[in-house]
């Protein structure tokens, strides 16, 4: 697709996700690959509200972060969305500030989540099975993105297996091979960590 193109669905993409309750205020961000080589995204700004989000108002960003067409200013996390590009060739990545992925996300106990025995796994890509055992590795949340970046690709190399990623207390990032796998994988993973949340009744202890 190019870049208006791109755009304009990522445009919907973002008024959907802030539709199901996953992108309040002005929170979450998404982004698609425009080209490969040399890696170019377009990438929502900074700070606008997800629910009003126009093709216009959609960024291009290079390989380093830096804008090549738009005013405004990427997301905080670009350097993340640049990150997955690399490691995992997603041609979209999807962010979310969900009630669940923030709950769940600092409250589990460990460096990461299971989830197992779900229909809805099936949804995610190259899953047949509800025997699928899905793990959501959790990485601390910063403020520092840019510099985090490196050990979020360590992450994402040590579980290639994993179709996404949560910031602890903070939400969720998935991916796809375009942006329709992409709102597939959200819309299957935040299905699936409401009912976790849901089914343990929140027990764990933050």
């Amino acid at each position: 697709m190019s870049f208006a193109e791109l755009a304009s669905r990522l445009s919907e993409v973002g008024r959907h996700c802030f539709g199901r309750g996953w992108a309040p205020g002005t929170s979450g961000n998404f982004s698609a690959t425009v080209t490969r080589d040399p890696l170019r995204l377009a990438i929502t700004p900074s700070g606008v509200d997800k629910g009003e989000l126009t093709p216009g108002q959609i960024l291009e960003i290079d390989a380093g972060g830096r804008v090549l067409s738009g005013s405004g200013r990427p997301s905080a996390e670009a350097a993340l969305h640049l990150a997955v590009a690399r490691t995992r060739g997603a041609g979209a990545v999807l962010h979310t500030h969900s009630i669940w992925s923030t709950i769940l996300s600092g409250a589990a106990p460990e460096d990461g989540l299971a989830i197992e025995g779900y229909e809805m796994l099936k949804g995610l890509d190259g899953v047949g099975t509800h025997q699928h055992r899905e793990w959501l590795p959790i990485v601390e949340n910063t403020q520092d993105w840019e510099a985090a970046a490196p050990g979020v690709e360590r992450v994402l190399a040590g579980h290639p297996e994993s179709h996404g990623f949560l910031i602890r207390g903070h939400g969720l990032y998935t991916w796809g091979r375009d942006l329709a796998e992409g709102k597939r994988q959200v819309e299957t993973l935040e299905f699936l960590l409401e009912v976790m949340g849901r089914k343990r009744g929140m027990t764990w202890q933050a």
